[in-house]
């Protein structure tokens, strides 16, 4: 297929090109794992302080590509950024994650702002623009929001729960409430994408972390659909855009992600089966994935068979090499080396 950038292999394995080497970029790949990010870090009094200081955080976008020489940037942010321009308060408690002023009914959502505060936003995409014109000409940057579902879960219940019950609680028995804000986070989510591609990002990806908490029934209505109206309203705006979509722990219902039309490559997350997924998704589809985050944190034969399993498995079609979720901050530097090495033949 016709590459949209002939000198950047991320781009043209979402064009469908079967490449020699499969690109790489790790989730989180601007993190902890790093000595140089958590010494800029501790500059920072909070996290959103760090995600909205353009020099900070586009030092630390920069910092996986000068040291492995990814095929992609990750902008550094944050999927609460959208909550927080919205009006909710959002904080980061060091050891306990987000915290953000639950909403529990129509009054906490009538409380919120209709549309982006793009003031709120706009250091965001100064990082944008810093990291634009520095990275090298090859690598890909790529932007990302969360989907309205995992957003909703974080407003709802004010932080992060293991089953995130009391988002679906809330979804049951005030449906037409939860109706109101995931339709105000496809708008809205959707808006900060076309800003973020406007701003410079070659790619966007949508995360869906608790994608894989709603039973059937519930996984078309607040995962699929969601997802295809964002992808509809950005390609709508931008034709061209190349979109990613990380449905995590939705099984085989991933392929009805795959299946929305405009979506060119969907995340895999390590419970998929990289022979099942090579067989069953679109021929149109780049898959990326999967590799497990705790086998490049052992190294060693785990780490080797893990790659060697994804390789041999996405071998002959479109592939872009990532973990099956974010790198672990105890991760050896010297195991990213190894596997960004071995992906590219050594």
């Amino acid at each position: 297929m016709t590459s949209s950038d002939p000198t950047k292999p991320l781009l043209r394995a979402l064009d469908g090109e079967v490449l020699p080497h499969a690109p790489i970029w790790l989730m989180r790949q601007a993190g902890r794992y790093l000595p140089e990010y958590r010494e800029l870090r501790a500059s920072a009094p909070s996290f959103l302080d760090f995600c909205y200081t353009p020099q900070k955080a586009a030092e630390v976008t920069l910092q996986p590509i000068r040291r492995f020489g990814f095929d992609a940037a990750i902008l550094f942010s944050d999927i609460l950024v959208v909550p927080d321009a919205l009006g909710q308060k959002v904080s980061f408690e060091t050891g306990e994650g987000p915290r953000l002023d639950p909403i529990s009914g129509a009054h906490d959502l009538a409380g919120l702002r209709d549309t982006l505060d793009m003031g709120r936003l706009a250091p965001v995409l100064e990082t944008i623009d810093r990291v634009r014109t520095a990275l090298p000409a090859q690598t890909a940057f790529i932007g990302f929001c969360g989907a309205p579902w995992t957003v909703a879960t974080y407003m709802i219940a004010g932080r992060g729960t293991p089953d995130q019950a009391p988002a679906r609680l809330f979804a049951y028995r005030q449906p037409d409430v939860f109706a109101m804000l995931m339709a105000r986070l496809v708008e809205v989510s959707a808006h900060y994408l076309i800003a973020q591609l406007r701003a410079g990002v070659d790619v966007v990806q949508i995360f869906d972390s608790w994608a894989g908490v709603l039973p059937i029934a519930e996984y078309e209505k607040w995962c699929v659909e969601p997802i295809r109206a964002i992808v509809q309203k950005v390609r709508a705006d931008i034709p061209g855009a190349k979109i990613i979509a990380f449905p995590r722990g939705g099984g085989a219902q991933l392929l009805r992600v795959a299946d929305i039309d405009g979506v060119a490559g969907v995340g895999l997350d390590t419970s998929v089966e990289p022979a099942w997924a090579a067989k069953a998704l679109p021929a149109t589809i780049t898959a990326q994935g999967n590799l497990d985050p705790l086998a490049l944190l052992a190294g060693g034969a785990a780490l080797d068979e893990g790659i060697d399993r994804i390789l041999s498995a996405f071998a002959g079609r479109p592939h872009i090499f990532n973990l099956g979720h974010g790198i672990l901050p105890p991760t050896p530097v010297e195991h990213v080396e190894h596997l960004v090495k071995r992906v590219r033949g050594g």
